[in-house]
């Protein structure tokens, strides 16, 4: 009993530290210490929560310590969840995802990626792509055109760039590393004739396009010839275009829409807006060299709906723009501010740029110049009279025989070339 006692005072002096009930078992049975009394107390013991860490106890898991120069957000190896008690359990995460985390912080420095499986790729990517690897100047750069030079399309099919001028500018090298696409919006982008990403459609990388909108981008004659001058001389470059969008371009004369009849494959054309003279003669020019059909009404190709950003990267160009349009937001002020001198006369007035809306606008009213291709019906319907049988094989012999006479002289005219093409064929 004195045991006991002297035990019991021990434990109240030392009160700060919580050590929880002892228990003492004496002839067979289980006694508690009372702390409060510095007796035992008999009977079964009570339940008390069992507690792991004291109060204030905390714990931080810092991976990685000696690389502190970026100062990066890293992900932690565990995975802390609390129960519906307010316990707080832990579990560790999977291999996989340890080393998918470790390689999308190190995107960079790989070396190839051809011939890895798509499904891991894409997973890699997403997860570069949630770290922003793709957004640093130099670094993202070069993570990207591991992915473009292995998959392609697989990571971007579809390139939206409509009235994104200062995407462009900020991310040109980024923009020319994607390879396959089939469908690029460039409208709206007053790049001009000495673009360097028109000079880049010409490439081989780009000979995948079939959609190609170049609206409202101060294009002229010159531009065209540039754009053209694979395909006409070389049979390389933008050959497999079949949706061509030139509208609110009133640079483009009669001579500009010349070197578009070299797309054999296009099926739709748009020149409404442009600085044509003799517009009867450029839509009979069209319907013969190129069989397309001036339309009456405004074609759903051209409605700009059907390009859109599609792909892996589809995020990584919205966090661009987001990107360009945090840089852009110190200017509100200034504009405010020359819009007050403006007011009060301090400075001259300067003209705003027309935007695009303006322009289309203006091309609505001074006509509609879109053309199609018209779809070849098979007509079932009753054999007619060999009379009319031989009419009909004579006309298909004249237009054979005339059709080679037009592509005979056209060959005539494409190795006719000026000094100016060989100058332009010998830079590629």
């Amino acid at each position: 009993q004195n045991w006991t006692r002297g035990m019991s005072y021990c434990l109240h002096s030392e009160s700060h530290l919580d050590t929880g009930p002892i228990y003492v078992r004496e002839n067979g049975k289980l006694h508690v210490v009372n702390q409060g009394a510095g007796g035992i107390q008999n009977g079964a013991p009570k339940t008390r929560p069992f507690r792991l860490f004291s109060r204030g106890f905390s714990v931080e898991l810092c991976m990685n310590r000696e690389d502190d120069r970026a100062r990066r957000q890293r992900t932690d190896h565990f995975i802390f969840t609390y129960t519906k008690e307010g316990n707080l359990r832990y579990s560790a995460k999977s291999l996989f995802s340890l080393v998918l985390g470790y390689i999308s912080d190190n995107v960079d420095h790989i070396d190839s990626l051809i011939g890895f499986p798509e499904q891991i790729a894409e997973k890699l990517f997403s997860a570069a792509e949630a770290r922003q690897k793709f957004t640093e100047p130099v670094t993202g750069l070069r993570a990207l055109q591991k992915f473009t030079e292995a998959y392609g399309s697989l990571v971007l099919c579809s390139l939206c760039l409509r009235n994104r001028y200062l995407v462009i500018s900020e991310k040109l090298e980024e923009i020319k590393s994607f390879r396959e696409l089939t469908c690029l919006d460039l409208s709206c982008c007053k790049l001009g004739d000495e673009h360097e990403l028109l000079e880049h459609l010409t490439k081989e990388a780009l000979s995948s396009v079939k959609r190609l909108l170049l609206k409202d981008n101060s294009l002229s004659d010159a531009g065209l010839r540039r754009m053209t001058a694979p395909v006409r001389v070389l049979k390389k470059g933008l050959e497999n275009l079949s949706v061509l969008d030139l509208s609110c371009n009133p640079k483009i004369t009669d001579v500009g829409i010349g070197y578009l009849l070299s797309f054999k494959k296009l099926n739709c054309l748009d020149i409404s807006g442009t600085g044509l003279k003799d517009v009867d003669a450029v839509i009979k020019r069209i319907q013969m060299r190129i069989g397309l059909v001036h339309s009456k009404v405004p074609l759903k190709e051209f409605d700009h709906s059907n390009c859109k950003t599609e792909g892996w990267a589809e995020q990584t160009v919205l966090q661009w723009e987001q990107a360009v349009m945090e840089a852009i937001k110190p200017q509100d002020n200034l504009r405010s501010r020359t819009a007050t001198l403006r007011f009060y006369g301090k400075t001259h007035r300067i003209e705003e740029v027309v935007k695009c809306k303006l322009v289309e606008t203006e091309t609505k009213a001074a006509g509609n110049l879109q053309f199609y291709k018209e779809k070849v019906q098979n007509c079932h319907l009753p054999l007619k009279t060999e009379v009319v049988g031989s009419h009909e094989l004579k006309n298909n012999k004249k237009r054979a025989l005339a059709e080679q006479e037009i592509e005979r002289t056209s060959k005539q005219k494409h190795l006719c070339l000026t000094v100016e093409d060989w100058d332009l064929l010998n830079t590629y």
